[in-house]
């Protein structure tokens, strides 16, 4: 059962309230209306405004109360633009150059099945990071995914990274597929909170999918404002919430 008390529900968006990279289902969209009128929902998620969009709708700032986009750093609240924060400033231009090269020197070097387009995209609140390149079929997708579990591409590229960039005050974390996030230290999904820390809540329950150390929805999982659950898929986020809320 829920906690008594005003709460929210905030969910990550890849493989939590939709396959991932695919639109919500009209089930799963509808399932999240029912939900609103008994608790305010909102989503977090690494990629920007527009692939949040695409992926649960045009009209996305209008049917959750809040929509955090790029962990927060862009942050809309009952239908309107908070803020929108940028690394730019706040790494400066030549440690992102640093980081921009040697991830592409390090692409250069590795063999895969299949290479694509956009191995790097800048985003306001990090660099996305996909050795495959954001370009490729969503076959192409899964294809690098499997290869990815089981030679592990992503987490050596990450592990190399923290190495090189020791002491720069940058977070590597892999979510998704096909990529991970570089941004400044403390600017992972945690960051979205403070945005709502002030709004009353009893209880902020939190759904992801990589949730585990070095996944993209660890550190709000983990956090002590947070009530996490993990999840494998949108099947999951619906039975937990039918069970805490209906």
């Amino acid at each position: 059962m829920a906690a008594p008390g005003p709460s929210l529900c905030l969910f990550d968006v890849d493989g939590t309230l939709t396959a991932p990279r695919q639109k919500i289902t009209q089930e799963m969209d509808g399932f999240l209306l029912e939900l609103r009128q008994k608790i305010k929902i909102g989503v977090v998620g690494g990629s920007d405004f527009e692939k949040v969009q695409e992926q649960l709708g045009n009209d996305v700032v209008e049917k959750y109360d809040y929509v955090f986009p790029e962990n927060g750093l862009v942050a809309y609240k009952d239908g309107k633009l908070l803020c929108k924060q940028n690394i730019q400033g706040h790494l400066g231009e030549a440690l992102i150059q640093d980081v921009i090269n040697y991830c592409l020197s390090y692409i250069a070097k590795i063999k895969l099945p299949k290479k694509r387009g956009t191995f790097i995209e800048f985003r306001n609140g990090m660099l996305n990071v996909s050795p495959i390149g954001r370009g490729c079929t969503q076959e192409e997708r899964i294809e690098f995914y499997e290869l990815d579990q089981r030679e592990n591409i992503r987490e050596k590229f990450v592990t190399d990274l923290r190495k090189e960039f020791a002491g720069k005050g940058l977070t590597f974390s892999i979510g998704g597929q096909i990529s991970f996030d570089v941004f400044p230290e403390g600017w992972d999904k945690r960051y979205c909170l403070r945005h709502v820390e002030n709004d009353g809540f009893h209880t902020v329950y939190f759904f992801g999918d990589k949730t585990m150390p070095g996944g993209n929805d660890h550190e709000i999982f983990t956090d002590p404002r947070t009530v996490g659950y993990t999840v494998a898929t949108p099947e999951d986020t619906r039975r937990i919430c039918k069970g805490l809320f209906f």
